[in-house]
């Protein structure tokens, strides 16, 4: 296991956790109230800083609930930490539903962070890939909804 060093900037947020001991996410709270209105976009911020172990990155990612409930997601989705940084982490999410806006109250869980290793990759430039059964098939190749 991982450790996680967290900053609090706002302690009167509580701090980011897993909801139940299986989860991949930790739970992420708006430190301002907000309202979203149709189509828009807006960056909220956390109130947390993360130090990510050497080797691994963090991706914040959409709320299962909000999408599916209210049309909220995340815009760059996954949203993508480097290991180096050390600033506030914050969310740029979207309202999606094409009618209603969709408000957002200081503390409310508004996206995931999931820890994960990567692995650096040596580039090597050649003039010709393997061959694969896929080969150059792309969106909707394989015939499957």
């Amino acid at each position: 296991m991982a450790v996680l060093p967290i900053k609090l900037f706002d302690e009167g947020i509580e701090q980011p956790c897993y909801a139940y001991p299986d989860d991949a996410g930790l739970d992420l709270r708006s430190t301002v109230d907000a309202t979203l209105q149709p189509g828009q976009r807006m960056v909220v911020p956390t109130g947390i800083a993360i130090a990510l172990p050497e080797g691994h990155a963090g991706l914040i990612v959409p709320r299962s609930g909000l999408a599916a409930k209210h049309g909220i997601s995340v815009v760059n989705g996954p949203g993508l930490i480097d290991t180096g940084y050390r600033g506030e982490i914050k969310v740029v999410l979207i309202n999606l539903d094409p009618e209603k806006p969709f408000s957002i109250a200081r503390g409310d869980r508004i996206a995931q962070l999931v820890v994960i290793p990567f692995v650096h990759a040596d580039i090597s430039i050649v003039q010709n890939l393997d061959e694969t059964d896929r080969g150059q098939g792309g969106f909707g190749s394989s015939g499957r909804a």
